[in-house]
């Protein structure tokens, strides 16, 4: 029986390739003859794939090299989808200011949609009334710099716990990179859920988690081609990881709810002491929220503060002091900084850091040079749209190269240099007013959580440097440190970051 199925599954197989082939073939020919509309500069594309092929396995320096070639807007084809490269500040401008309602959705991606229950957080969910309601319940009751203050001593807690562990290394080498990510977990897991959640499997699932986010599937460019994911094992991996994460959280909701019947309510409003599960929970109680808080909204949204709040935290933290121990300079004026400012103090708090123009600089730096999301999160336009004088059809994708932006020699001096100074004595701020440097998006969909990130990342900093000279292992000199990185959703040095910490303050 399988020898004859097999047969006739070799005898069909090529003529059903053969046929499909012409078929696409002919469908592309016909598209790319349609010149009645201004489209942007496109590259050379082939058949079937389009530019996939000219990605490469760092897309953030593909795209610029594309940019640099045919200009600051490029329509390029993914498969059958089309999409718009933005890699200016101009572009950037027009996408994120002048025609952001247009550009405010979010294009349907097989794997976040998996992993966030259909695309019900706030960065994957298309644009309409239940991503404005959920952003809303964020912004208002999540995020707020009233929120965000409570959680200090947890902060604060998790970073001095950290420093201790470095001081007990008593000299040895630590991979910096790994506490760092132990840092924001712990952080995250306590503000989110109440504790930390500790342990090789949890850190094994939030990796697991991250790096799907940052996985590419074939099934969502040429269709037919699905059976690609489901051949490498990235849509069943997929599907384990939310099933594995969804019995997580749901241990964790039972838990939030369990406590809650164990507790007398006071009634008088009192949140001291809640997690934004708490919070959640008590705004799903809420009539006028209940329909939109369900369950799997709420889980979404935790899911939301893991991929947004760890990953790109630890590693916008670990690309600024391997920087700092490439240049020796900045790292003493740093120092010195925070040493004035801080008066003998045994650690720094977060009452000193608004004081430290310094370390604001160098982190300024870094975002640019290192933009956590080099591609940010893709949009998609839901009308036509004239753009820079190039029409946009409804539809097509967009990816904005804010890694590419913060390196444009137009807008930076020696923009490869790291040098904090350029953001001395000017305006020039992360929050999406300057599209110049757009590390954490603009517009509608800009990351509402930059306060509670930024906040980290200086406290980290500060004291990290504060208590500690850091350098290579084995005398390796700070300017043979290997800089190369890989890209997912993040971007990572591609090596761990080894250093041996020497406390330089009694």
């Amino acid at each position: 029986m399988f020898p004859s199925f097999h047969l006739t599954l070799s005898t069909l197989f090529p003529a059903f390739i053969l046929i499909s082939l012409f078929f696409i073939t002919f469908k592309w020919l016909s598209s790319t003859s349609n010149t009645s509309k201004n489209r942007p500069p496109s590259p050379r594309k082939l058949p079937i794939i389009g530019n996939l092929h000219q990605l490469g396995l760092n897309p953030h320096r593909s795209l610029q090299t594309l940019t640099k070639k045919h200009g600051p807007l490029v329509l390029i084809q993914l498969g059958n989808v089309p999409v718009l490269v933005a890699s200016s500040a101009e572009a950037a401008c027009e996408i994120l200011k002048t025609h952001d309602a247009i550009f405010a959705s979010r294009p349907k991606l097989s794997i976040p949609d998996t992993l966030t229950y259909g695309s019900m957080d706030i960065a994957f969910s298309p644009y309409g009334e239940y991503w404005r309601q959920v952003r809303s319940i964020a912004v208002l009751h999540l995020l707020s710099s009233k929120r965000v203050q409570s959680f200090r001593h947890v902060r604060e807690q998790e970073t001095f716990g950290m420093i201790d562990i470095i001081g007990n290394s008593c000299g040895s080498v630590v991979d910096l990179g790994e506490l760092l990510n132990s840092l924001t977990n712990n952080i995250i897991c306590r503000v989110a859920l109440g504790r930390t959640y500790e342990g090789v499997k949890f850190n094994d699932l939030l990796v697991r988690f991250t790096y799907l986010l940052g996985s590419f599937s074939i099934g969502n460019y040429i269709l037919w081609l699905s059976w690609v994911d489901r051949l490498s094992g990235l849509r069943a991996e997929t599907k384990k990881v939310a099933q594995e994460f969804d019995e997580f959280l749901e241990s964790v909701l039972e838990e939030h709810v369990n406590k809650k019947r164990m507790v007398d309510d006071d009634g008088n409003g009192n949140d001291k002491g809640q997690d934004l599960v708490d919070i959640l929970l008590d705004l799903q109680r809420d009539d006028t929220t209940n329909s939109i808080l369900r369950r799997d909204a709420i889980k979404a949204a935790i899911m939301d503060l893991f991929a947004a709040g760890t990953d790109t935290t630890s590693t916008a933290i670990e690309w600024t002091i391997s920087e700092l121990i490439r240049h020796p300079r900045v790292m003493k004026k740093l120092q010195k900084e925070i040493k004035d400012i801080a008066h003998g103090k045994p650690m720094i708090t977060e009452d000193d850091l608004e004081k430290m123009t310094y370390l604001q600089a160098v982190l300024k730096e870094t975002l640019r040079l290192y933009t956590p999301l080099p591609l940010l999160i893709s949009r998609e336009s839901t009308q036509h749209v004239n753009l820079m004088g190039y029409d946009i059809s409804a539809g097509t994708q967009v990816i904005i190269n804010a890694w590419a932006i913060g390196r444009d020699p137009s807008r930076w001096e020696e923009p490869e240099k790291f040098s904090p100074e350029r953001f001395l004595n000017n305006s020039i701020d992360y929050k999406g007013l300057d599209f110049e440097f757009i590390p954490f998006g603009a517009g509608r969909r800009g990351c509402p959580a930059i306060q509670f990130a930024i906040v980290i990342n200086e406290l980290a900093l500060a004291n990290l440097v504060y208590k500690y000279d850091l350098a290579l292992p084995k005398e390796v000199r700070g300017e043979e440190i290997d800089m190369s990185e890989i890209t997912g959703l993040t971007l990572h040095r591609k090596s761990p970051l080894l250093v041996v910490a020497t406390p330089h303050f009694e």
